[in-house]
């Protein structure tokens, strides 16, 4: 009698991504995973401990694709910015997985070449060693709300886009204008949440990096 196949850890991944594509981080099981693969949860045991390292792999194997190919070029801010966006279009493409980094976060090969570079660029702005640190966590925490942020609205589907737009045109038009003047004032010009999310993405990083720039003038 054959015994069962054996995944190794790049298809037990490959699996993992797939079915976080049709539920979210709470319904996602090592159970519900390995009955997909046609094994039992024990055997999945062996490649990661616990979900939650299995979810961090998952998150990291993203962030190494975003910086396959990736060279440093340019001043500081622009390699910052390249990365930012690179990490922003690898989870752009797999939005549940925007959810499983901002929760899970990770500690492989993808994370620290992210860490690395960031870390790099903003040694070579002339930053004190002492303000980089400060510097990485305040720009982690930016990338990482506003990947989560783009992410969620990617990830809706068709139908429930509508009810969020349909929501948001009753929350907005119809806002009384007695009790929200400002709201009504300015409903025509209000934007959801949605709209122009690269425009917004762009300018809140740059908006960042200016501030730090603007530390460095004054330090």
């Amino acid at each position: 009698m054959a015994g069962r196949r054996r995944w190794t850890t790049e298809e037990i991944l490959d699996a993992a991504v797939e079915l976080l594509r049709t539920s979210d981080t709470e319904s996602f099981s090592v159970r519900k995973l390995a009955a997909t693969l046609g094994t039992d949860s024990s055997s999945l045991y062996r490649h990661f401990r616990s979900k939650t390292e299995l979810l961090r792999a998952v998150a990291d194997r993203t962030l190494l694709t975003s910086m396959d190919g990736y060279r440093a070029e340019g001043d500081w801010k622009q390699r910052i910015t390249a990365v930012a966006l690179r990490v922003r279009e690898a989870f752009g493409q797999q939005p549940q997985l925007a959810a499983v980094w901002g929760r899970y976060a990770s500690g492989g090969a993808g994370s620290r070449l992210v860490v690395e570079e960031i870390l790099q660029a903003l040694r070579a702005s002339g930053l004190p060693d002492e303000e980089v640190p400060v510097r990485y966590h305040r720009l982690a925490v930016l990338l990482a709300a506003l990947v989560a942020a783009e992410a969620g609205v990617g990830a809706l589907g068709a139908e429930e886009y509508e009810q969020g737009m349909e929501l948001f045109r009753v929350t907005v038009l119809g806002a009384d204008p007695e009790r929200f003047p400002a709201l009504a004032h300015f409903a025509r010009d209000v934007r959801p949440l949605g709209a122009d999310r690269r425009a917004a993405f762009d300018e809140i990083l740059a908006a960042q990096l200016a501030h730090i720039e603007a530390a460095i003038r004054t330090g």
